[in-house]
């Protein structure tokens, strides 16, 4: 019954990740675009909560969290769909992605 339970996690973790992942694409998108819409907003807004998530929890998705409960495996995608190099270092290829396309949003939006 846990593996089906991982699996469960690990589906949820990898839409809930592919959202995320798009909501840092499109702030990049809108930043290059000079499309500073509402969307793009929500977007950072979306981005921004979710960082706080990870703060809160100690730089740690509360799935993974729950997923620990189901596997004691030391790679770092075993919560997630993903390759591990990209589970591995998602955070900082996303933050660099995220603070770029929020960069260039605040030029086009302020300046």
């Amino acid at each position: 019954m846990s593996k089906s339970k991982l699996v469960a996690i690990k589906i949820i973790h990898t839409i809930i990740w592919a959202f995320f992942a798009s909501m840092v694409f499109y702030t990049l998108y809108a930043g290059i675009s000079n499309k500073v819409d509402t969307y793009a907003w929500i977007a950072i807004g979306f981005v921004l909560l979710e960082s706080t998530v990870l703060v809160v929890f100690k730089w740690y998705c509360p799935l993974t969290i729950v997923a620990r409960k189901y596997s004691d495996s030391a790679k770092d995608n075993f919560d997630i769909y993903l390759p591990n190099w990209l589970a591995k270092h998602n955070k900082t290829i996303f933050t660099i992605i995220f603070v770029v396309g929020l960069i260039l949003v605040l030029i086009r939006k302020f300046i």
